[in-house]
């Protein structure tokens, strides 16, 4: 006969948690603040004052990306002595952001660096031959990003740089030209106390640079390939302090740049003096078209062509037409 069961045969599902549920977060008072100079798989080394710390990111944090640059609060053991771990539990507010989106037709952005004021957009002069188009679209995402745009062109001994300069010069970029070692102490003059980003095409450079301006650095430097494409020698972005003060931070190489994320209104914004006028367009212009009104201020003297012309290259860049 089957046995009968009784109140001692019912099982009972522990809860998931013994804790009780509360809404109050920890405050983490005895947190400490670092900056994240690089990012790995996940792990994340923060420089408190002067220690190498490696964290993991908190729960509470969500998925916001922790990014080069990014000024945070860690907890835990932030001694950086070897096999100890800290958690990154606040992000502190970020003063500009630096973003790319996998494609132009995808909204979707990445953050790249945080907290950065100087862009210098590295291109070489040869070697790989110089890609205007691309250097429009980091010129577009700096602004909106809230950088400042500086453009180092390399390798001056292999090609001139008059070219490029009078590309840019209606754009009020400023320039340094550099090669076989000279114009590296004016670049280290401008970085000097700022914290900047080098970024650009594989092969054009940066590297060089980097361990031209620290010298402890040791960056990989790599040749560029057969057909003309550089080769990538830096995996990961690397926040590095510079001699006397300030910080470098080096990229991976870009083959290509999304502005899916860049609406037109964030690159009219780079252009002041343009603005004014482009607010008497009709609404829904994108200022690039034969109705824009835009040209009737060029023709009365109001604008010149010249900054005209370098908006609408902007605009046509976002949207991945060709130049003008």
């Amino acid at each position: 006969m089957p046995r009968e069961l009784d109140e001692d045969d019912v099982r009972i599902r522990p809860s998931r948690s013994t804790r009780p549920r509360t809404k109050q977060r920890p405050t983490h008072e005895d947190s400490v603040l670092g900056d994240v100079v690089t990012v790995d798989r996940g792990r994340y080394r923060v420089r408190v004052d002067e220690a190498l710390v490696t964290a993991v990111r908190a729960r509470e944090l969500g998925r916001r990306a922790v990014v080069v640059g990014d000024r945070v609060a860690v907890v835990g053991d932030v001694s950086g002595r070897p096999d100890t771990l800290a958690r990154v539990v606040r992000f502190e507010p970020r003063t500009s952001l630096l973003r790319r989106s996998p494609d132009d037709n995808d909204p979707l952005e990445r953050a790249v660096v945080a907290n950065a004021e100087l862009l210098v957009i590295v291109t070489a002069l040869a070697d790989p031959e110089p890609r205007p188009r691309l250097v429009d679209r980091c010129l577009v995402a700096a602004y909106d990003g809230g950088l400042t745009p500086l453009l180092c062109l390399t390798k001056s001994d292999l090609a001139t740089a008059d070219e490029l300069l009078a590309l840019y010069e209606p754009l009020g970029v400023a320039a340094i030209v550099t090669g076989q070692g000279s114009g590296v102490e004016e670049l280290r003059d401008r970085l000097q106390d700022k914290r900047s980003v080098l970024f650009g095409q594989s092969g054009v450079g940066k590297s060089t640079l980097v361990n031209q301006l620290v010298p402890d650095a040791f960056r990989a430097v790599g040749e560029v390939s057969g057909v003309g494409k550089g080769r990538h020698t830096s995996s990961s972005a690397i926040a590095l302090p510079l001699p006397g003060g300030g910080t470098v931070i080096d990229t991976p190489g870009i083959r290509s740049f999304g502005l899916g994320h860049v609406t037109p209104d964030g690159v009219l914004a780079a252009f002041p003096d343009l603005a004014p006028w482009a607010e008497e367009c009709e609404v829904g212009c994108d200022h690039v078209g034969a109705s824009c009104g835009l040209d009737a201020h060029v023709a009365s003297g109001d604008i010149t062509a010249d900054r005209l012309h370098s908006l609408r290259r902007l605009l046509l860049s976002r949207d991945g037409a060709d130049d003008l």
